[in-house]
């Protein structure tokens, strides 16, 4: 069995940004030569987040206004973790979002479903981030 492992970085030069990376994870793909086994792809930060969607700008808008209504940013003082920092809601955005996804590789490719893409959620941003990418198999 053959592993393989890269880090991603990225720096949002907004405070939330969703970033489609799956171009990048079928270059690491392509980069493992691996041709059946499995991806993981992680947020290695706990203010980010990585899902698997459909890449439709209407549908990352309803996710931002969905969850600034479960997790308003403002005001801080509302949050117990806010104090040195003023990003709880990002924590708690992360934990609904989640952390990794896990993808099929068959025959050297993603095995996604139809319009199934992959995304680096940042809930925090303007400073440097990472995912890692992770790929076992044949």
């Amino acid at each position: 069995m053959k592993s393989y492992r890269k880090e991603l970085w990225f720096k949002a030069p907004k405070r939330r940004q969703i970033v489609h990376i799956t171009p990048e994870i079928e270059e690491c793909l392509r980069e493992s030569g691996i041709r059946e086994g499995l991806c993981l792809v992680n947020a290695m930060h706990i203010t980010a987040s990585v899902f698997i969607n459909d890449n439709e700008s209407g549908l990352h808008s309803d996710y931002e206004r969905w969850l600034e209504k479960l997790a308003p940013e403002k005001p801080y003082d509302q949050y117990a973790h806010n104090g040195y920092e003023d990003n709880a809601d990002a924590h708690l955005k992360r934990t609904v979002m989640g952390r990794e996804v896990v993808v099929a590789v068959t025959d050297g490719k993603l095995d996604f479903g139809p319009w199934e893409s992959i995304f680096y959620y940042e809930l925090d941003g303007m400073r440097d981030k990472r995912a890692l990418v992770k790929i076992i198999g044949e």
